[in-house]
């Protein structure tokens, strides 16, 4: 990638788009293009887009729109030049009713004109802040998906769409579990402060080892787990509401924008 790319590390938005459009990008895109904000991907027919709005307005934790396309076009200006919704994903799924039926890293050939692209916030853009604070993310240094587990807590419906809340975990230190709320608060479009810290049973989640999406990481016996509002929550309403077609991002795998984290901060 040229002078994008530093110590093996993708060094801006367009870069890791393109890296991932030509397969150069395995798996997660965490620690990708520090300082770019990275975005959860739910692609979906005109026919049910605006239900899906109204879902995400409704849901404003876990889904914080932060771009949307005009129908059937693959790319969105407003979140980075030379952007293909189609390719620019490490990985993607395809459902159908419900169900996820292919996962792969370009969805070209289940394209069509009536489809709507909403990008939404990703808690990634915080974890930069934390990084900075010298608080460590646990998956990043593990070299793993961030684990993501949905819960007993119900999101509120609309239209067509309904589901539990996901969440997303980081095993923290317990000062260091105040220090994040403080800096995660700052950033209320891409998830904000958490939802919840320690006793992971009161959320529903049975097995803090047995995540339903991303891997596990390893907490230690001082540390809690934190757990955030997470962007894949729509996924978890895809299986529940069953619509004919959409398609998502893989979870850990996102789309890299041009936006920075900071545009994101409330100080």
């Amino acid at each position: 990638m040229g002078e994008a790319a530093i110590d093996g590390r993708l060094m801006d938005g367009r870069a890791a788009r393109l890296a991932c459009r030509m397969g150069q990008v395995p798996g997660t895109t965490a620690g990708l293009a520090p300082g770019f904000v990275q975005g959860n991907l739910v692609i979906l027919p005109r026919e049910d887009a605006a239900d899906f709005m109204r879902f995400a307005q409704a849901n404003p934790k876990p889904c914080p729109i932060i771009g949307v396309s005009d129908v059937g076009s693959p790319h969105i200006p407003a979140l980075g030049a030379d952007l293909d919704i189609r390719t620019d994903i490490p990985g993607y799924r395809v459902w159908r009713d419900g169900e996820c039926i292919a996962e792969t890293g370009d969805v070209a050939e289940f394209w069509r004109d009536d489809l709507v692209s909403f990008v939404i916030g990703c808690s990634y853009s915080f974890e930069e802040a934390l990084v900075e604070d010298g608080i460590e993310i646990r998956h990043i240094t593990e070299n793993k998906k961030v684990p993501m587990f949905r819960t007993s807590i119900a999101t509120t419906p609309a239209g067509r769409f309904h589901g539990p809340l996901v969440v997303s975990m980081r095993p923290l230190k317990p000062a260091d579990a105040i220090r994040a709320v403080q800096i995660t608060s700052r950033y209320p479009a891409v998830h904000g402060a958490p939802v919840h810290l320690g006793l992971p049973s009161q959320i529903g989640i049975r097995d803090i080892n047995a995540p339903d999406y991303g891997d596990a990481v390893t907490v230690r016996d001082d540390e809690l787990p934190v757990f955030w509002a997470c962007g894949v929550t729509p996924q978890a309403a895809l299986a529940a509401s069953k619509p004919p077609f959409a398609i998502t991002h893989a979870p850990g795998s996102m789309l890299v924008t041009d936006l920075k984290n900071r545009q994101y901060a409330v100080i």
